[in-house]
């Protein structure tokens, strides 16, 4: 019958299909690098591709008994993604002098990204459970913010203090606090929403919020504010204010908010640009990014200046992958590593990543949109927006549109707490798209609303017997 609709597939040998070329894409980069530096098949190239290879379709076994009804794409994009990352790391650890280990390093981290990723899909049976710990998420966010701050467990690099010290590596909590952050918002605006939608006073078109609803986003602008005075990362301070504007966007539709918030923006940033020297100079950095003054001062702009000149080295083709000079640029495999791919993968190479990105959003927002419940809407609209933010930061640092910051590149950059944050929002993603594409049982539910209002009217039929009863008694 034509009122009958058709199931969804699981989908998940399509989901192997695109693993494979997207394995062949990341063990391919790394191989013409190396044979391009001489290197050749090396044993460091075996270790990475089989090791990727491995926990990726671990992954997928999971997901195949877990979450079958997952959303096909994801994974193999981040796959693709990944392993382009490690190929430039390896490439770029090759090049210095004397050679690097950071790539055995993101490969480490990417086996414990892994490794988290799938014990929260097998553990986190609904993602509706995250709805519970609404407060306990604000908490744990604002313990992570300050633990870079307390005296003997945070460190400051590179001007920013927002790592601590683990004895064997660094760690940077507010990777971590993105999520916890994003399931607070989620929590609260879906518990809220009615309230918040009151309105407030009229100004011509636009409806204004009461101002006893403006606390959260007080709250989180002062949060902002606070990551970049105490901590001195700008990126942070963008991303936490700017995932919660999207989320209070969804949740209520009003552009009032997103104007206020900008404000809030333009106000934070004017009197950051005025009362601290870090913010200052990124400013001057980015507007004045070819003066010969700030180019050769400390922390100006010859970080960005090099990131441009290999980017215009690299053309429309690229200079193919290691036979560029990205070495030059300072952290190139991290802060950087946009302007070291776009040197040797050129303008067609970049594209297809930034393609790549608007995929893996796409996807996290069709999910959202997917979703039956609104703390699950909430949730991986905020999660995407989180991935589509660090994007547009990064790249247009790179690129001089905006000033640069402190933010990585998902999944390529070197950094293993960014690299175990952006696993478990993927991890978070697929369990809500499974949840969002998984078939209803039809018959249970009309049989559940059918016997629901059945006991709704013997119950209030009940009250009305009641009633009459007491007041022929009173009689």
């Amino acid at each position: 019958m034509s009122d009958i609709l058709t199931p969804p597939k699981p989908r998940r040998n399509a989901e192997l299909l695109l693993l494979i070329l997207a394995l062949a894409v990341g063990v391919g980069a790394n191989a013409l690098a190396g044979l391009d530096q001489d290197q050749g098949f090396s044993r460091d190239f075996y270790v990475q591709s089989l090791t990727l290879a491995v926990l990726v379709l671990a992954v997928h076994l999971v997901l195949r008994f877990r979450a079958k009804y997952a959303d096909p794409v994801m994974l193999p994009i981040v796959t693709a993604l990944n392993g382009l990352g490690l190929a430039m790391i390896q490439r770029l650890d090759v090049a210095m002098d004397p050679p690097t280990t950071a790539a055995a390093r993101q490969l480490m981290w990417t086996g414990i990204a892994a490794a988290v990723a799938i014990a929260v899909i097998l553990l986190l049976k609904d993602h509706r459970v995250l709805r519970r710990f609404t407060y306990i998420s604000l908490i744990l966010s604002a313990f992570l913010l300050v633990l870079p701050l307390l005296p003997g467990v945070g460190m400051e690099l590179n001007g920013a203090r927002i790592w601590v010290n683990l004895g064997f590596a660094t760690f940077q909590p507010g990777e971590i606090a993105k999520i916890t952050l994003a399931i607070f918002f989620a929590g609260y605006l879906s518990t809220n929403r009615d309230l918040i939608l009151l309105a407030g006073k009229k100004i011509g078109p636009l409806q204004l919020p009461r101002w006893r609803d403006m606390g959260p986003m007080l709250a989180a602008w002062l949060v902002s504010i606070g990551v970049l005075i105490f901590q001195r990362d700008l990126g942070s301070a963008i991303l936490f204010f700017g995932l919660f504007m999207a989320m209070i966007y969804v949740a209520t539709s009003r552009i009032s908010w997103v104007l206020i918030g900008l404000a809030m923006i333009a106000f934070g940033g004017f009197m950051a640009f005025q009362l601290f020297p870090h913010v200052t100079a990124r400013i001057d950095g980015w507007l004045n990014a070819f003066d010969p003054e700030v180019y050769n001062a400390p922390g100006g702009s010859h970080q960005i200046v090099q990131g441009l000149f290999g980017l215009a080295s690299g053309g429309l083709t690229g200079t193919g992958l290691g036979q560029g000079r990205p070495d030059l640029v300072t952290f190139a495999n991290s802060d950087m590593i946009i302007a070291a791919l776009g040197e040797e993968l050129g303008l067609i190479g970049i594209s297809a990543i930034v393609m790549l990105y608007l995929l893996l959003i796409s996807r996290g927002i069709r999910t959202a949109l997917g979703t039956r419940d609104a703390f699950g809407k909430l949730l991986a609209t905020g999660l995407s927006f989180t991935l589509a933010l660090q994007c547009f930061v990064v790249i247009g640092g790179v690129t001089r549109l905006i000033p640069l910051t402190g933010l990585t590149t998902p999944f390529m950059a070197a950094g293993g707490s960014s690299l175990l944050a952006n696993w478990l929002i993927v991890a978070l993603l697929l369990l809500i798209s499974d949840a969002a594409r998984r078939p209803a049982p039809a018959a249970g539910l009309a049989e559940g609303r059918t016997s629901g209002r059945a006991g709704r009217r013997r119950g209030r039929e009940q009250e009305r017997l009641a009633a009459g009863a007491g007041e022929a008694e009173q009689r």
